[in-house]
């Protein structure tokens, strides 16, 4: 029997293989030939896509680019890269892939077109202050673009139900009749993320995971971690993630060096045993007003077992039943994150109890299993 072709277009190879890693796989197993294009990538990566049965393509693309003739250029280019293959399906994720893609695709004649928004990301992220002028440009060309391309998508994917109204809906934005899905988390492979229980009684951690950039609520983690530390000196703040030394809300390497000096936080950096070190720590905090998807590190914090502080925000709001698994707070609000740390350095107890909680839920909504085989039906692929 001849295989089918289905197209898989991302951007960072790290990013496909870590989070498309078992959706490819599941298409593989259905017998079809699957293509990985990326414009972001190293041969370490492209060899561990190739290692997984599929084919990696590189395209350029200046993701954060406004620069319109690179991007008829990457429409053109992704045109002929995709005519020479002549796929059944092409399935772009991430904004400008979804929408050059699709411009391509069309233009290709490919019979299928699916596209994942997986959250709108910074041009709709309000910030406490209003936005920028370069955000609402940007806000103004993507959702001229969408305009263009989503006519020509048979199903738009979004993983909450927040960014369809405030996209689709609250713009007008044109689209085939029926076209919309909400797909949910990405989901994780739950045997990497086994449960394990707090067992730290008396020495009480909380743990973010993130960008240090102002989106992700570095800033209100670090004031709330202040506020606490004063009054509670033994109780532990960890820090894991990158320095975006080229966002301007981003951390500065000398205020980061000067909290870790005065000990207010623990600081690793940039790590790939993201597991080891959510299982030595009591709690994970995310006061993200990030326009997310659903964030991926919430769901990892939750499948090893351990309660959650995060916003009421798209995206975030998906991943925590409010007091069984955690705590909603109000984003940018520090004293609502104060009074809920607080709230496990009295009740350390609630640390597994809540974790336990996490621990179900994760179990039976970030499944990937059943998130991919849900995605499968979306993009008519026989799931079974």
């Amino acid at each position: 029997m001849t295989s089918k072709k289905i197209i898989i277009i991302g951007t960072t190879a790290s990013n496909l293989y870590g989070f498309r890693k078992d959706f490819i796989l599941s298409c593989l197993a259905r017998n079809y030939d699957v293509y990985a294009f990326v414009s972001e990538y190293t041969d370490e990566w492209l060899t561990k896509i190739k290692s997984l049965g599929a084919t990696p393509i590189t395209y350029q693309l200046s993701r954060g680019g406004l620069n319109p003739f690179a991007d008829l250029q990457s429409i053109f280019q992704l045109l002929q890269k995709i005519k020479q293959i002549q796929p059944d399906i092409v399935f772009p994720y991430s904004t400008k892939p979804v929408i050059y893609a699709t411009l391509a695709a069309y233009k290709a004649k490919v019979p299928y077109i699916y596209g994942m928004i997986e959250g709108l990301g910074s041009p709709f992220t309000i910030h406490r202050h209003g936005q920028s002028f370069k955000a609402k440009l940007i806000r103004f060309i993507q959702i001229s673009l969408y305009r263009l391309s989503f006519p020509y998508l048979d199903k738009i994917i979004f993983l909450n139900h927040d960014d369809p109204k405030d996209l689709v809906h609250q713009y007008n934005i044109p689209h085939k009749k029926n076209a919309i899905e909400v797909l949910g988390p990405i989901g994780l492979n739950l045997q990497d993320y086994a449960y394990t229980k707090w067992e730290h009684q008396k020495n009480l951690s909380f743990i973010f995971i993130a960008r240090l950039i102002a989106e992700k609520g570095i800033f209100e983690y670090l004031e709330a971690a202040r506020i606490v530390k004063e009054q509670h000196p033994e109780v532990v703040f960890k820090i894991i993630g990158g320095l975006d030394l080229e966002n301007p809300t981003g951390l500065k390497q000398a205020k980061l060096e000067q909290l870790i000096k005065t000990g207010i936080i623990e600081y690793d950096g940039f790590v790939t045993d993201v597991n080891q070190h959510i299982r030595k720590s009591a709690v994970f905090v995310l006061p993200s007003y990030y326009r997310e998807g659903v964030p991926r590190s919430t769901q990892e914090a939750m499948a090893i077992g351990r309660p959650v502080i995060t916003t009421d925000v798209p995206g975030c709001k998906e991943t925590v039943v409010d007091g069984v698994t955690g705590f909603l707070i109000p984003k940018w609000d520090v004293d609502a994150l104060i009074n809920k740390m607080i709230y496990f350095v009295d009740h350390p107890e609630q640390v597994n109890k809540m974790g336990y909680q996490s621990f179900l839920y994760a179990k039976k909504n970030f499944n990937a299993d059943i998130i991919n085989h849900r995605l499968l039906k979306i993009l008519k692929i026989n799931p079974s």
